[in-house]
Protein backbone atom coordinates (compact mmCIF):
# COMPACT_ATOMS: atom_id res chain seq x y z
CA UNK A 1 0.00 0.00 0.00
CA UNK A 2 1.27 3.15 -1.04
CA UNK A 3 1.08 6.37 1.24
CA UNK A 4 1.65 10.10 0.28
CA UNK A 5 3.09 12.24 2.42
CA UNK A 6 3.69 16.60 1.46
CA UNK A 7 6.84 18.30 2.42
CA UNK A 8 7.67 22.07 1.92
CA UNK A 9 9.84 21.02 -1.27
CA UNK A 10 7.55 18.40 -3.20
CA UNK A 11 5.46 15.12 -2.24
CA UNK A 12 7.07 11.28 -1.77
CA UNK A 13 4.77 8.68 -2.26
CA UNK A 14 6.49 5.77 -0.03
CA UNK A 15 6.26 1.52 -1.09
CA UNK A 16 7.25 -1.15 0.12
CA UNK A 17 10.66 -1.20 -0.92
CA UNK A 18 11.07 2.19 -3.04
CA UNK A 19 9.88 5.84 -3.07
CA UNK A 20 8.84 8.32 -5.38
CA UNK A 21 9.86 11.78 -4.73
CA UNK A 22 8.37 14.84 -7.25
CA UNK A 23 10.13 18.33 -5.89
CA UNK A 24 8.00 21.42 -6.84
CA UNK A 25 9.13 23.63 -9.58
CA UNK A 26 12.04 25.75 -9.07
CA UNK A 27 13.83 24.76 -6.10
CA UNK A 28 17.30 23.46 -5.54
CA UNK A 29 18.31 19.92 -4.22
CA UNK A 30 21.37 20.99 -1.84
CA UNK A 31 23.04 19.49 0.78
CA UNK A 32 20.78 20.76 3.46
CA UNK A 33 17.45 19.08 1.26
CA UNK A 34 19.58 15.82 0.40
CA UNK A 35 19.89 15.51 4.61
CA UNK A 36 16.25 16.10 4.82
CA UNK A 37 15.25 13.28 2.57
CA UNK A 38 18.13 11.50 3.57
CA UNK A 39 16.54 11.48 7.54
CA UNK A 40 12.98 11.09 5.56
CA UNK A 41 14.07 8.02 3.99
CA UNK A 42 15.65 6.33 7.01
CA UNK A 43 12.56 7.43 9.09
CA UNK A 44 10.40 4.87 6.56
CA UNK A 45 12.43 2.62 5.68
CA UNK A 46 15.06 1.69 8.98
CA UNK A 47 17.36 -0.95 7.78
CA UNK A 48 15.04 -2.11 4.94
CA UNK A 49 16.64 -1.94 1.60
CA UNK A 50 15.06 0.50 -0.68
CA UNK A 51 15.54 2.68 -4.20
CA UNK A 52 14.98 6.09 -4.51
CA UNK A 53 12.89 7.53 -7.11
CA UNK A 54 12.89 10.56 -8.55
CA UNK A 55 10.08 11.72 -11.03
CA UNK A 56 11.44 14.68 -12.58
CA UNK A 57 7.76 16.49 -13.77
CA UNK A 58 9.20 19.85 -12.83
CA UNK A 59 12.28 21.60 -13.25
CA UNK A 60 14.17 21.91 -10.49
CA UNK A 61 18.07 22.14 -10.17
CA UNK A 62 19.83 19.99 -8.52
CA UNK A 63 23.77 19.70 -6.98
CA UNK A 64 25.61 16.55 -8.51
CA UNK A 65 28.22 17.12 -5.20
CA UNK A 66 25.05 15.36 -3.23
CA UNK A 67 25.27 12.19 -4.83
CA UNK A 68 28.62 11.30 -2.88
CA UNK A 69 26.63 11.47 0.46
CA UNK A 70 23.63 9.46 -1.03
CA UNK A 71 26.01 6.80 -2.46
CA UNK A 72 26.48 6.61 1.33
CA UNK A 73 23.01 5.09 2.52
CA UNK A 74 23.67 1.35 3.41
CA UNK A 75 20.62 0.54 2.23
CA UNK A 76 19.86 2.72 -0.94
CA UNK A 77 20.39 -0.21 -3.71
CA UNK A 78 19.21 2.56 -6.48
CA UNK A 79 18.69 5.87 -7.48
CA UNK A 80 15.97 6.14 -10.85
CA UNK A 81 15.31 9.41 -12.78
CA UNK A 82 12.36 9.70 -14.28
CA UNK A 83 11.93 12.60 -16.74
CA UNK A 84 9.66 14.55 -17.10
CA UNK A 85 7.90 16.30 -20.22
CA UNK A 86 8.68 20.05 -18.66
CA UNK A 87 12.78 19.09 -18.22
CA UNK A 88 14.53 20.76 -21.18
CA UNK A 89 17.73 19.37 -20.26
CA UNK A 90 18.67 15.80 -19.46
CA UNK A 91 21.38 15.90 -16.47
CA UNK A 92 21.53 12.83 -16.27
CA UNK A 93 25.05 11.77 -18.38
CA UNK A 94 26.49 14.06 -15.69
CA UNK A 95 24.64 13.22 -12.22
CA UNK A 96 25.56 9.66 -13.06
CA UNK A 97 29.24 10.17 -12.44
CA UNK A 98 28.60 11.47 -8.76
CA UNK A 99 27.19 8.12 -7.51
CA UNK A 100 28.34 4.59 -6.77
CA UNK A 101 25.21 2.80 -6.79
CA UNK A 102 22.97 1.30 -9.86
CA UNK A 103 21.60 4.63 -11.58
CA UNK A 104 19.66 4.44 -14.37
CA UNK A 105 17.10 7.00 -16.14
CA UNK A 106 13.47 6.43 -17.69
CA UNK A 107 10.89 7.90 -19.69
CA UNK A 108 8.21 6.49 -17.92
CA UNK A 109 7.85 5.83 -13.84
CA UNK A 110 6.46 1.94 -14.73
CA UNK A 111 9.39 0.93 -16.06
CA UNK A 112 11.23 3.13 -13.25
CA UNK A 113 9.26 1.20 -10.71
CA UNK A 114 9.65 -2.26 -12.51
CA UNK A 115 13.19 -1.79 -12.17
CA UNK A 116 13.05 -0.90 -8.74
CA UNK A 117 11.44 -4.43 -8.33
CA UNK A 118 13.57 -5.93 -10.13
CA UNK A 119 16.86 -4.65 -8.22
CA UNK A 120 15.17 -4.96 -4.73
CA UNK A 121 14.26 -8.76 -5.49
CA UNK A 122 18.23 -9.51 -6.17
CA UNK A 123 19.26 -8.00 -2.73
CA UNK A 124 19.05 -8.91 0.86
CA UNK A 125 16.52 -7.53 2.60
CA UNK A 126 17.94 -6.03 5.47
CA UNK A 127 21.78 -5.06 5.42
CA UNK A 128 23.62 -6.22 8.07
Amino acid sequence: MAVLKKYTFGEITFHNHYMVAVMNEGITVCADLNNELSDIARNYYGDKNFVYITHRKNSYSVDPNIYFKTSKIKNLIGFAVVLGDSVKIDNTDLEKNFISIPFKTFTNLDAATQWANELYKKTKTVIP
